[in-house]
Formats: structure tokens, sequence, C-alpha cells
């Protein structure tokens, strides 16, 4: 490194409006196996320009013919955005992208030591002389032009001021700076482009790589001392680790800096989840802005001060990028969260109902169980459909089964404040616990099992099934049950139990 990070001060100057370069149609279909089709690419062109960027980067026009049709196609669709190509600095990479009729030409060409040794074979005149000779041969066609020196942070400065000088002296209209490996951190970007800044008069623009998690941080920092644009790909698509990601640099530009964008972030959450499906990268449920629990809450405490204020837990509000707030149910869960859930689907329940429900999610989340908004419903609704007066308890049940073992239910009912047993065998443990529980109520009420349907009420082995069952009695009158828990049996045994108790309100 050229720079002595323990003396550089981070420096503040920031502009009033910062460009967003978008990146995801080029740099973010370099994500491994990532491959866009033209038709996706117009889709997502479409979306980036409704969502406001201020240039496209729609491609690499030297990578093949479709590429160039692409371009062709884009320009038809008058867009508002600029639309941009990719080319290095080789005369006829640069001649694809002109066949194109394009109006943007990004033009690049490495210069750290590493490039220049390894990759280019070239010295440090070589490829100043390449870089200006590019530049003016674009302009020379009428053609906005934007250079990168690639690798330009692990670039020397004194090398890297050079060649920015001297494709400013040919009239280049933008000059980026790219962290290609992602190797920096804010503190030597933020120094890069403040000394640029002395003896560089056009716009800079930044282009950081995520190699070490530092992507938007050192945007950010280029965006501190002076830089203009950000390029940045949706959802930080990109090769290896990727680049900063649009939704992050754009939020923090607007929340932290009160920096304006051209971005509608209200479309943001809407572009991502497109974006998403359509390269087949799902994003991780914390992902900043966008991710499934970005606006996930749980803890009581946190849920309570939510739904007084949502700036106690928020940094932004959900609906600012078009995303939702989600009440996220468990064993953390506070009675605000539960109440305001039952708010939400309309369902009135009685303190003692409201006990009963607080208390039974808390047990599901001892044992690990996240419990989804459909869960939740399926559970307060069964609460909500129980007799209110109750004259059969269910007191404790055990049942056996096995491949050698006739399944056997034996079970206790507190019948008027009496409790009494009984087992039965059946063909399954279901059927054994059924069978053991109109043997006991015989004497009060003679029940026939008329309907008996169980579905699961979301996936995974621990799913909540839900019985519901229609039983009715020596004169015919019917009454449902329905009950939901984790355990089978336990739900079945409890729909049956709710439908007596109807049955017993009746008669």
């Amino acid at each position: 490194m050229t720079y002595n990070l323990e003396k550089s001060n981070m420096v503040y100057n920031p502009p009033k409006n910062v460009t967003v370069y978008d990146t995801t149609l080029r740099d973010g279909e370099q994500t491994p196996g990532v491959t866009i089709t033209p038709d996706e690419k117009r889709l997502i062109a479409q979306k980036l320009d409704n969502l406001g960027v201020d240039i496209i980067e729609l491609g690499f026009p030297a990578a093949s013919y479709g590429e160039q049709e692409l371009f062709k196609k884009i320009k038809e669709e008058n867009l508002n955005a600029e639309i941009s190509g990719l080319s290095r600095a080789l005369k006829n990479d640069i001649d694809k992208a002109i066949e194109t009729d394009i109006e943007y030409i990004h033009v690049f060409i490495g210069t750290s030591p590493l490039h220049r040794k390894y990759k280019l074979k070239m010295n440090k005149s070589e490829i100043i002389q390449r870089a200006v000779d590019s530049v003016e041969y674009i302009k020379d066609h009428g053609i906005k032009t934007e250079f990168s020196a690639e690798d330009a942070t692990r670039t020397e400065f004194e090398y890297l001021l050079e060649v920015c000088k001297s494709v400013q002296e040919v009239k280049v209209d933008k000059i980026n700076i790219p962290d290609t490996v992602g190797i920096s951190i804010p503190r030597q970007i933020n120094q890069i482009i403040t000394d640029l800044k002395k003896e560089i008069t056009v716009p800079l623009s930044i282009h950081c790589h995520n190699d070490l998690g530092l992507a938007v941080a050192n945007s950010l920092a280029a965006v501190e001392a002076g830089a203009n644009q950000i390029q940045c790909t949706v959802n930080g698509l990109g090769e290896r680790a990727g680049n900063a990601s649009l939704e992050e640099s754009v939020m923090a530009l607007k929340t932290a800096y009160n920096i304006n964008t051209s971005i509608d972030t209200r479309q943001i959450y809407n572009i991502s989840e497109s974006i998403s499906r359509i390269t087949g990268i799902k994003m991780p449920p914390n992902k900043a802005i966008i991710g499934e629990n970005a606006f996930a809450h749980e803890a009581g405490i946190h849920v309570q001060g939510i739904l007084e204020n949502s700036n106690t837990y928020e940094a932004i509000s959900p609906e600012v990028v078009g995303h939702k707030r989600r009440i996220v149910l468990g064993k953390l869960t506070g009675k605000s969260a539960i109440q305001s859930k039952l708010d939400e689907y309309n369902i009135k329940l009685t303190s003692k109902q409201f006990k009963q429900l607080y208390t039974q999610i808390k047990e599901m989340g001892d044992h690990g169980k996240t419990i989804t908004d459909l869960d939740f419903r399926a559970l307060s609704e069964n609460i909500q459909g129980k007799p209110k007066k109750e004259r059969i308890k269910l007191v404790g049940v055990s049942v056996m089964t096995g491949n050698n073992t006739l399944p056997t239910a034996s079970v206790s009912l507190k019948i008027d404040d009496k409790i009494k047993e009984g087992a039965k065998t059946g063909v399954g443990p279901i059927d054994a616990a059924l069978n053991a529980i109109r043997d006991i109520v015989k004497e009060l009420i003679d029940i026939n099992l008329d309907e008996y349907h169980i579905e699961a009420v979301t996936g995974g082995t621990n799913a909540l099934g839900e019985v519901f069952v229609v039983t009715s009695d020596e004169k015919h009158n019917k009454a449902t049950g329905r009950s939901t828990s984790s355990d089978i049996v336990m739900a079945s045994i409890d729909a049956v139990l709710n439908s007596i108790n109807k049955l017993l309100m009746i008669n």
C-alpha cells in the first residue's frame, strides 16, 4: 500500500445528489451460475428504468451477436435511463459497441502491478497510451465515455493519478475507481477519492466488490469524499461475493446522509423479488432492506415498541421500500404481538381463550416451532370455536402401537367433575383413542363419527395438523369439531371432544 492509513483522516465533502449506475445486467450476470436471457434482460431493464436508475449497464457488446442485438432492441424502447455498454480498451471491442448505435460506453483497462505484469504484459506508458487512444476514439464518435482503471485500489496512487489525468486531458466524461477484488477499507477509499479530487475535475465514480463485506461501506466512504456516482447491482449480485447492493446503497444515502438519488424506493422490494426469481439467487432472510426478516419482529418488548411507534426498532418503515412488516410468533412473543395478530384477522377471544392461545404459542416456541400466520389463524380460530362450557375435558391419554402390537389407547376424561377412564384398541392410535372416548361417554351420550378430515396447515415435519370432525348423537343432532396441533392424535381427540361438548349443549 502507498497510503499511511494511520495518519489519514476521513474527509466529509459529499455531493448533494448521487448518480446510480446499475450493472445488474452486466456484472450481476457474472454471478456464478446465473445466465439471463435477452427477454429477461429486456424485462429487467424496463424495471430498472421504472425504478429510476440513471444509467443501466446493459452488457458487453463484444461478447456475442445476441448482446449487440439486445442493445439495438432496448434502444427502440426509449427508456429514460442512459444505456451503457462495457468495453475493453481494444478497438475491436469498441467498434462492436459503436455498431449498436450506443450513446454511452464504459471502457476499462487494468492499471495495478498485477494486471500490468500478468494479465496485460504491458508497461505503464503503454497502458496510458491505450487508455488515451480508446477514450479519444470513442469521443471522436460523439459517444459519452466513462473510463475505469481496473484494480485501481491496488494501483500505486501516483500512477493512478497519472492515468486519470491523461484521460481527463482527452475529455473523458467520467472516471470510475473500481475496488476490483474488494480488498479495500473505507478509510483507504475515502483517501483515494479525496486525493484524486485535488487534480481531477471530471465526475468520479466508485465500483466496489464485496469480498470483505465492505462494498456498501466503501461506496459510501467514496461519496463522503465527493464521488458523484455509485456503481451497484440489485441484491448485490456479482462475481464472487458480489457488488455493492443498490438497495443498501440507496437507502443508506437517503436515511443516513440525506443525499438524493433518482430511485423510487417504493419499488425496491418488487424489483429485488423479480431479479431473485429470474436469476434463481435467493436472498438470505436477514439480508438488509429486502430480506424476509428485514422488518420481522418477535421479541415481546420489540413488538410492543413497534406497535406504539415503529421508529423504536426500525431504521426505516417497510413501506418506504415496498416491503411489509411481519410480527413473528414464537417463544419470545409477547401479548401485544398476539393481540395485534388477532386484530389483523378480526378474531375476538375472551380473556380465558386469549390466555389459552398465549400458553399454546409459548409451548410451541419452547419446542422450536416458529408459528406462521397460517398456524396462528388455525390455532386461534380453533380456540374461538370451542363451546364456552365444556362438560367433558381431557385429563390424559397414552397410546401404544408398533409392528407387533395392536394399537391401544388409554384415555382419562373429566366429566362433570368426575374422572372416568377407559382403554380400547383400534386399527391405529387415533382410532383406538376415539374408540376409548366413545366407550367412556356412552352413558352420557351415544356418538357416531360421521366425518373426519386432516390436513397439514404448513409444510415441514413439525407442521401443524388441522383436524375437522362431524359427530352425531342418537337423536341425529350433528356438531362439528376442529383442533390444531403438531400432535395429530391430540388434535383428533381435542376435535372430537369439541364436537361432543357442542352436542351436550343441544341436549
